[in-house]
């Protein structure tokens, strides 16, 4: 395997994401890795189009897939303002039927690694390699 590769992909901000995930998703051989990564990585674009874009359609998804010998990284990025730092908790909501709250703890959830840019509109998550056996 190469040392490093990459893929860049701009898309309409929209909800018809199951397209797009598979494209992203092509390199992970792991089902049991497949299956949070497919929650995680969902959960990172509905909140670009729906938090970052405010569900316009004229506006775009920027994602870029890296993958390493040892990760496999994705880097969205929307036309929004950005998440704001104090913003960025991977908690639990504390009411439990609260009708938002739960994306950012699961992404946590589904990734070994998580950065987000100085403005908060671009994520970075990351995921260790696993070993097809």
């Amino acid at each position: 395997m190469k040392a490093l590769r990459w893929a860049d992909y701009i898309t309409p901000s929209t909800l018809h994401l199951a397209p797009l995930l598979d494209l992203l998703l092509e390199p992970i051989r792991c089902a049991n890795q497949l299956a949070a990564l497919q929650l995680g990585l969902q959960e990172v674009l509905v909140n670009a189009v729906r938090h970052g874009n405010g569900n316009d359609p004229r506006k775009c998804l920027r994602v870029r897939r890296i993958l390493t010998p040892r990760w496999v990284v994705w880097q969205v990025q929307d036309e929004g303002c950005g998440l704001a730092l104090e913003a960025r908790r991977f908690g639990l909501p504390e009411q439990h039927d609260a009708c938002c709250g739960r994306g950012l703890f699961l992404i946590q959830q589904c990734f070994d690694d998580i950065r987000w840019s100085p403005r908060g509109n671009r994520v970075q998550v990351a995921v260790r390699r696993v070993e097809v056996r």
